[in-house]
């Protein structure tokens, strides 16, 4: 592979800074510069640029629009050898979320480097580099001559922060989907902190609920029986109760994508200080791992809210079990990405993910998925302030990709 590769102390004794001139860093430079972020993201700008890279690398692109919000999503595809072959997708999505830029060191869509070869900006992590990684890898395997056997489709989805509803999770009901073929996807994860990278091949189901809680409302310097408060309190009880007992799991080392997570996020009701209020309502937000029993969890829940008092729940998302993607031989693809990070010496831990990605939706179609991130050393900054990865660290990982992406498409399985 022919690149500059320096380390951080190279990169902080020379004069001459290296990623001025080099062309895949300042392609993410560029892409991280577009402002996709939310509530108002940039779209067609993301797509006036996708549809240059894909012009440069000589492979079609489409447009798609998954809902009547004609949020646009972008497919570049490389044909593989075989047709009858299932294909591979790589995907990232466009949007970006919110920021703070009186806490940041650097302008957070400029795009900087500083002095010890950091570029920061959102996006760096989550996961504009995942974008421009791909497109680069492919550049490469291009002026080598590579031909893939399996058909690659290089995917650019919408509002993934903001649960997908017009990106990818619309867009995997589709015909156009369909046609597609997946046999193996590739997402988003985090970066690794040490030595070994996070392989990640499950996620937790998101389920966010709101208890409303009714009672008798009067004044406030009365003590009645059956207040609104009295229920609410008890409902939150009970679940900041199961709450700690996750967390204990977690002090006793267990890793955050398996246990249940539970966190308290929105609270509204009342009228006046003064006036026992007829009606309350909160809102948890809640991660169940793969194996967490939904059944039964849900009818935890109904036994705490008939115990509480009368409360009535409703969901901003209840979505329903997915199963992680084995990392063994019953995933037939499980020996061609290994057989790739192993060439790459890289040691790796399969995870589950506390959080959620677009794979959720490609998974509970039966389509297997790792979510993976080829750049370590580096402290996970994703939705927070001074996002940024290293420049040297993200070469390494269009290498990386280089090679996932040639193993995954010649194998024939």
């Amino acid at each position: 592979m022919n690149f500059v590769c320096c380390t951080h102390e190279s990169i902080s004794q020379s004069s001459k800074p290296w990623w001025e001139t080099d062309s895949d860093i300042q392609l993410l430079r560029e892409y991280l510069r577009i402002p996709s972020v939310h509530p108002n993201p940039d779209y067609g700008a993301c797509v006036k640029f996708l549809q240059q890279q894909a012009f440069h690398l000589n492979l079609p692109v489409k447009i798609f629009h998954a809902t009547a919000n004609k949020k646009p999503i972008v497919l570049i595809t490389w044909e593989g050898s075989d047709l009858n072959l299932s294909s591979i997708l790589l995907n990232s999505h466009m949007d970006v979320v919110p920021v703070y830029p009186e806490s940041w060191l650097h302008p957070p869509f400029a795009a900087e480097i500083d002095p010890e070869g950091r570029i920061y900006a959102r996006g760096a992590q989550d996961m504009k580099s995942f974008g421009t990684g791909y497109l680069s890898a492919v550049k490469r395997l291009k002026r080598q001559g590579y031909q893939p056997k399996r058909t690659l489709h290089i995917l650019y989805v919408p509002d993934e922060e903001i649960g997908s509803m017009d990106g990818m999770k619309a867009f995997a009901k589709t015909q156009e989907f369909r046609n597609l073929n997946i046999g193996f996807a590739l997402d988003e994860g985090h970066v690794a902190s040490d030595d070994t990278y996070l392989l990640f091949h499950g996620e937790k189901t998101i389920w966010q609920p709101t208890f409303t809680v009714k009672g008798q409302p009067g004044h406030g310097s009365f003590l009645l029986n059956g207040t609104a408060g009295e229920a609410f309190s008890k409902i939150i009880a009970k679940l900041v109760e199961r709450r700690q007992m996750e967390v204990e799991k977690v002090n006793r080392g267990a890793d955050l994508g398996n246990v249940t997570s539970i966190n308290l996020t929105k609270v509204s009701g009342g009228l006046q200080t003064n006036v026992i209020p007829e009606e309350l309502s909160v809102t948890f937000d809640i991660r169940l791992p793969p194996w967490e029993n939904h059944d039964e969890f849900y009818h935890q829940l109904e036994g705490w809210m008939s115990e509480s008092g009368n409360i009535e729940v409703t969901f901003e998302q209840k979505e329903n079990h997915v199963p992680a993607t084995p990392v063994d031989d019953t995933n037939p693809f499980w020996q061609p990405f290994k057989s790739a990070l192993d060439e790459l010496n890289f040691k790796f831990t399969p995870l589950i993910l506390s959080g959620g990605t677009d794979m959720r939706f490609l998974r509970a179609l039966g389509i297997p998925a790792y979510g993976f991130n080829p750049m370590n050393h580096t402290p996970i900054l994703g939705h927070n302030h001074n996002e940024f990865i290293w420049a040297d660290k993200y070469l390494k990982a269009i290498e990386a990709f280089e090679k996932i992406i040639e193993k995954l498409a010649s194998f024939n399985g």
